[in-house]
């Protein structure tokens, strides 16, 4: 025998259907806010990027900028300093081999892999840019010319760095990391 539905099969079915979505579409508004508030913030999202003017950074010296929470140490390195810096025989980098260049991701590190490019493509090493942050504790290493390889040194437990941020010796685990950056014109770096 046939079944044959009735009028009030037909509303409880409709009923069953209406209330699921109302349900649906109540639990997403509900959980939206939630969601949403993960989300940065209009001050962090304007911060993610900058612009930093190294048109008044003599050869030889430094400009640290604040980045995310984090000093940026801007290296206008010298002849010497890059000569120096391109001598040493990756194979010689026994605690972190790797560039830890967002710019240049899994390159090795060579001097050409860490310093920057200039406006015109070119890659003389005149630039160093990286994160000061100490790869060991998170510490601020000091620099121009510290430490036992003439770059940077960390005082707080003696992490040495040359002078392309990389480490050579203490308990620092991985080379300075240099973040994403590039020149935008001569004399203008955006980071981020």
């Amino acid at each position: 025998m046939a079944h044959v539905e009735n009028g009030s099969e037909t509303r409880r079915n409709f009923l069953y259907i209406a209330t699921a979505g109302f349900g649906t579409v109540t639990a997403g508004a509900a959980v939206w806010p939630l969601v949403d508030q993960m989300n940065p913030s209009a001050d962090v999202q304007a911060a993610s990027q900058i612009r930093v003017d190294v048109s008044d950074v003599p050869v030889g010296t430094q400009l640290t900028v604040l980045f995310l929470g984090k000093p940026v140490f801007i290296r206008h390195r010298t002849e010497e300093e890059i000569a120096d810096a391109r001598s040493v025989d990756v194979a010689d980098l026994t605690i972190d081999a790797m560039s830890r260049n967002e710019n240049n991701p899994d390159t090795d590190a060579s001097d050409e892999n860490r310093s920057m490019i200039d406006f015109s493509g070119n890659n003389t090493g005149e630039w160093l840019l990286m994160e000061g942050v100490c790869t060991h504790l998170g510490c601020v290493p000091i620099g121009e010319g510290a430490g036992d390889f003439g770059g940077w040194f960390c005082p707080c437990h003696g992490s040495h760095y040359d002078t392309s941020g990389r480490i050579r010796r203490g308990p620092a685990p991985e080379n300075l990391p240099i973040p994403l950056a590039e020149f935008v014109d001569e004399t203008t770096i955006l980071l981020g």
